[in-house]
């Protein structure tokens, strides 16, 4: 059984939620998570442009203090997004993380986009899976020594939740590794915005690509890398979002377990702001619960069971599965728990709950 630690966010003179959130790190031992010198990685989502459910650059500020307590050298990263926003590429990316509040004067360290400019920086790791047999990992991630994947949880389109576990796997995957997770086939062209630049022609690593009036794909010899995706600037190589919502859950947990190996990691989960959507979105709907607290663990599956316990708990109903039908979110614990990711069987540890320090 795992545990995770839980704190809610009520406060008082002398103890504040970035006090709280640092009881939390002791708990965990945070300190050790990083031997002098170590690369860690703090695994976040910036947030979408507009979207402002987000977690506050304070928060990870005390991560970043922490780690480097201990010797270790954070830095923040994601993955650039497979769709045009405004994180699709390492320069929209780092003015978004910007503009958000992560510049590195606020939160202590560099923001490094995992996997490059045009997100094909990538690593490519076996998790050994059922689905997933090549994860394509951003550099940045798959070299860092530790990882800290701070998660803000809510839900998901096309997941049900977003949780540590999505955190970790559709994030830390290049451009590529997302189109594997929610494709099942090669990617479309939408001639009308061709402008025949020819850039997915050149860097195409098959030749499948040519190009005379508009751009053309040979899918005998298309291998579904989305080079073609990255490489297209006006929007004429698209992804087909064809894969099924539980196909999609299992792909995301295998990314995880390759993003994770060999890894020190440890795993915080924000339970404010619960939209109902992801923070992909360029805003953010009404939250569907109320704001809850801080949860943290070792064990991703055991934290992400923890945190939906806690808003059908608050909730009295599952907010999510309201939201999105025709979605089971069981399916990623499910899968996650059946690979070897943790277990859904865990204890919740409370810790500064109710104003009680000594809790």
């Amino acid at each position: 059984m795992a545990t995770v630690y839980f704190t809610d966010l009520t406060t008082k003179p002398g103890m504040g939620l970035m006090g709280k959130l640092k009881l939390l790190l002791e708990r965990l031992e945070l300190g050790k998570l990083a031997g002098n010198g170590d690369l860690v990685a703090i695994k976040i989502h910036f947030g979408e442009y507009g979207n402002l459910a987000f977690i506050r650059p304070n928060y990870v500020r005390v991560v970043v203090d922490e780690i480097a307590k201990g010797g270790g050298k954070p830095f923040l990263t994601d993955a650039n997004t497979l769709y045009k926003g405004s994180r699709a590429n390492a320069i929209d990316h780092l003015r978004t993380a910007t503009l958000n509040g992560f510049a590195p004067d606020v939160v202590g360290a560099p923001v490094v986009i995992a996997d490059g400019l045009r997100g094909t920086d990538e690593i490519r790791i076996d998790p050994d899976g059922e689905y997933v047999k090549e994860a394509k990992i951003g550099s940045a991630i798959a070299l860092a020594n530790a990882i800290v994947v701070l998660t803000h949880f809510k839900g998901h389109e096309q997941t049900g939740f977003g949780g540590a576990l999505k955190n970790i796997g559709m994030g830390s995957a290049s451009r590529a590794g997302k189109l594997e997770q929610h494709s099942t086939s090669s990617p479309l062209v939408k001639a009308e915005n061709c402008v025949a630049c020819r850039m997915c022609e050149r860097y195409c690593p098959t030749g499948a690509i040519t190009v005379n009036v508009h751009a053309a794909i040979d899918y005998d010899k298309c291998i579904g890398c989305g080079q073609c995706v990255a490489m297209c600037n006006y929007g004429a190589i698209v992804t087909r979002w064809d894969a099924s919502a539980d196909l999609l859950s299992r792909r995301i947990v295998e990314y995880a377990k390759a993003a994770l190996l060999g890894k020190r990691a440890i795993f915080i989960s924000f339970i404010t702001q619960v939209s109902p959507d992801c923070d992909c979105w360029p805003m953010n709907q009404p939250p569907v619960a109320p704001d809850i607290g801080i949860a943290a663990s070792t064990d991703p599956v055991a934290l992400d069971q923890a945190c939906m316990d806690l808003v059908i708990q608050a909730v009295g109903e599952d907010p999510f599965r309201k939201a999105h039908p025709s979605v089971c979110w069981e399916e990623q614990l499910d899968h996650a728990e059946k690979i070897g990711l943790g277990t859904r069987e865990y204890e919740l540890e409370r810790v500064a709950t109710g104003l009680d320090t000594n809790a």
